[in-house]
């Protein structure tokens, strides 16, 4: 089965053996890899595809740079980048750059985590999480990690 994968470089999306998502795929188009074990930074540019085209779990951290928490958990994100793709794509919306996206996601306190199945909210949590509590979460959400 191949699996719809959006290019956090490009915004194009890939299809992707489900089997192979482990093999460092690159994208067709600007041959960057798939999944870089960092989060992509969300923008109104490529905010609905990375939502609507990706056949895995995309996993959303509200965030701004003058939260005190947010930025304690900034590291947390990035290390479940690291370990959790290509099993679920992380990605990083700072609410001041993107009001619009924020205001439309109705974020009313930061740091707000936010999953996302099928461009579909699923699930929301708010509040800085280690890592073993994100992950204990994202597994009680059905996400397979």
């Amino acid at each position: 089965m191949s699996l719809n994968i959006c290019c956090p470089h490009c915004s194009v999306t890939n299809k992707v053996p489900q089997e192979r998502l482990g093999d460092v795929p690159k994208c067709g188009k600007c041959k960057s890899p798939l999944f870089a074990g960092q989060a992509t930074n969300l923008t109104s540019a490529n905010y609905s595809s990375m939502l609507q085209r990706n056949d895995i779990p995309v996993l959303i951290d509200c965030w701004a740079s003058w939260c005190g928490p947010c930025q304690q958990f900034a590291p947390v994100f990035e290390q479940a980048a690291g370990q959790f793709e290509p099993a679920i794509r992380l990605a990083k919306l700072d609410t001041e750059a993107e009001q619009g996206i924020a205001a439309q996601l109705q974020i009313r306190s930061i740091p707000t985590l936010i999953l996302f199945k099928q461009g579909k909210e699923a699930a929301r949590i708010s509040g800085a999480l280690p890592l073993s509590q994100l992950k204990q979460w994202l597994i009680q959400q059905g996400v397979q990690l």
